[in-house]
């Protein structure tokens, strides 16, 4: 079950899709009692707050009770911002494991204005909320970031934490055909789906074109292509790109720090460049420049001539490239969904 958007990107591998929940930006709006930005003042820690305690976990709580009615699943799977989907399963009396999207999650704000919000709805829902960290509900979790980078105050514990190789994912799509053999280095840009601005694109392509390199561009579904203008020989710009299957030929990934392209480039050992533009992006930044395995382009130094500088230093900087080398490495051994998928029926 997911909102109505997301039910291509499930349907393409076979899988039955259930539309129910709200989406983000819709209880943003709620929370706003208008429409809300992408970025600050719409996504200030009080609104984050009320969403992902009280907004969303009403509405996927109330759309998943009467789903698990009727299909009487073993095990339901909910996502670490989604605990409604793990209220349902309490009311329900099932038994529920929380999947991770990167790295371990706490929202913006005082927590006891988030535990005060949630426990309103479970009390509501006539269930307790567990003691200790509240999105996943004391539920064994499905951690997918790769321990280095992990948050260092998250509590790993063996028998509820289980580790999960992070892949990268799209939906299937056909990459340029030049893409499998370009000969000089290829660097990919993108602002993910959600966090599109096509003045910072403007500004990332002017400095990446400087580059001896070839740029390829997705502008996402929040910017159109002809926003950007006519652009250099060597940069070319697509509407969406199967990301999936691009970072494995990529040299440079520049992107805005997204939970996605952040843990996906990991998986392929590629150094990044991040644009950091909103929610978690500003905290992954930091956890990949920390780490050796980028850098970062705040607003106030964003410039294409910041922007062409660090990407071609990252391009060539040999203890960045080991560092992004032993990341992939790390990924690589983790479990893989495949053996975790096979563990889960011990959980039901």
């Amino acid at each position: 079950m997911t909102t109505a958007p997301f039910a291509r990107a499930v349907t393409a591998y076979g899988i039955e899709h259930v539309a129910g929940g709200m989406d983000m930006l819709a209880a943003f709006e709620l929370a706003h009692a208008g429409p809300a930005a992408r970025k600050a003042p719409g996504f200030r820690p009080e609104r984050v707050s009320k969403v992902f305690g009280s907004i969303l976990p009403r509405s996927y709580a109330a759309d998943l009770a009467p789903i698990i009615v009727d299909r009487k699943p073993d095990l339901v799977v909910h996502e670490l911002a989604n605990p409604g989907a793990g209220l349902a399963a309490k009311v329900a009396g099932v038994p529920a494991v929380c999947h991770s999207f990167g790295r371990r999650w706490r929202p913006t704000g005082p927590p006891d204005v988030l535990r005060g919000h949630l426990a309103e709805v479970a009390a509501n829902l006539g269930v307790d909320l567990p003691d200790g960290d509240l999105m996943p509900l004391g539920n064994p979790y499905l951690d997918i970031c790769p321990p280095s980078v992990q948050d260092p105050e998250f509590p790993v514990r063996p028998t509820d934490t289980i580790p999960l190789r992070p892949v990268p994912f799209s939906e299937p799509g056909e990459l340029p055909p030049w893409v499998r053999e370009h000969r000089e280095p290829l660097v990919y840009l993108t602002l993910g789906t959600a966090f599109g601005d096509a003045g910072v694109l403007r500004t990332a392509i002017a400095g990446l074109a400087t580059l001896d390199a070839k740029v390829l561009v997705s502008t996402g579904p929040s910017v159109a292509v002809g926003a950007l203008g006519d652009v250099p020989d060597n940069v070319v710009v697509r509407p969406w790109l199967p990301q999936a299957d691009l970072l494995p030929h990529v040299d440079l990934v520049v992107h805005h720090g997204g939970a996605g392209a952040t843990m996906g480039t990991f998986a392929t050992g590629v150094p990044h460049l991040v644009l950091p533009q909103g929610a978690d992006q500003f905290g992954n930044a930091e956890v990949v420049t920390a780490a050796g395995l980028g850098d970062q382009v705040l607003a106030a130094e964003m410039t294409a001539e910041v922007i062409a500088t660090k990407a071609r230093r990252l391009l060539t900087d040999e203890a960045v490239l080991a560092a992004t080398k032993a990341m992939a490495d790390e990924v690589a051994a983790m479990p893989s969904p495949h053996d975790v998928a096979h563990m889960l029926p011990d959980y039901a």
